[in-house]
């Protein structure tokens, strides 16, 4: 069995030229839409990813502004930038890069941002807007494997899910919104993590499996049900080498699998674009 590709990078094009269509409409009737993000520190990936978002704005026509502060900036001066973001009306959508640097508290930032302003979808507010199955911006990386399930057939209704990982930016979301009675949700989800001893006895029942715990090669293919769908979510990083969660061998068994390079990231950062044109829409 040769597993069917979960091309996320042709996917997320299509994600892109339709946000370039509004955007367009946008800018006509006189509003450009603005992205911004806060990075803190010098985290290398961290920059990268950064980097790639306002590359992705110049392509659909977002305004991008970017503030970049020194790893010693104190919690009170990031909150200022963030209440800046906050005032700012170019400013439709903004992201505070995470992870911050030791000695600044995540949760505060979060929860200083304005929750209409939250492109990655995780202020407070807006996961308890996921939780009460409410409308709200929904965490980029979960709604864009969603999508990519959808976009290449993958059954997920009434399917058995096993997530690993429970993260606040893709396990703990994706459970939930997956779980959501909703088209092309629905499913019944188990959350694991790298922490349980008996991991692959739960994955090997799954039909869709969503490794995001950060773990270079956790997912081998004796793991894995024949034709289950295989979405390597978590990555690692060896030198200047991105390592999936997911061995490449396991396309060898399963149904569909994303790519290392090319899957799950393109797809997060076209969720994000889409945040901010609906944040542009919504000011109108």
């Amino acid at each position: 069995m040769t597993a069917r590709l979960l091309d996320g990078e042709a996917l997320a094009a299509r994600f892109r030229a339709e946000v370039t269509d509004r955007v367009a409409r946008l800018v006509s009737e006189g509003i450009r839409p603005g992205l911004g993000t806060i990075l803190v520190g010098d985290d290398t990936p961290s920059e990268r990813y950064v980097a790639l978002k306002h590359s992705d704005c110049k392509e659909v026509g977002i305004a991008s502004v970017h503030e970049h502060l020194p790893a010693e900036t104190s919690q009170e001066e990031l909150e200022a930038v963030i209440r800046r973001f906050n005032a700012d009306p170019a400013v439709h959508a903004y992201l505070v890069q995470l992870p911050l640097p030791k000695g600044l508290d995540e949760e505060a930032a979060l929860l200083a941002m304005d929750d209409a302003k939250d492109v990655d979808g995780l202020h407070p507010v807006n996961l308890g807007r996921l939780v009460m199955g409410t409308p709200g911006p929904l965490p980029c990386t979960p709604a864009g494997i969603i999508e990519l399930l959808h976009a290449y057939d993958v059954p997920v209704e009434g399917r058995h899910v096993v997530v690993i990982g429970r993260g606040i930016t893709i396990g703990r979301p994706l459970a939930l919104l997956l779980a959501l009675k909703r088209p092309g949700c629905n499913a019944a989800v188990t959350v694991v993590h790298t922490g349980v001893p008996d991991l692959a006895e739960y994955v090997r029942r799954a039909d869709i499996v969503v490794a995001a715990a950060g773990s270079a090669g956790l997912v081998t293919p004796d793991m894995v049900k024949p034709g289950a769908a295989v979405v390597g979510a978590g990555t690692t990083w060896e030198g200047r080498k991105v390592l999936s969660d997911v061995e490449e061998s396991v396309a060898e068994v399963a149904g569909w699998i994303t790519p290392r390079i090319g899957g799950v990231g393109p797809m997060t950062r076209a969720m994000l674009l889409r945040n901010a044109v609906r944040a542009a829409e919504r000011s109108g």
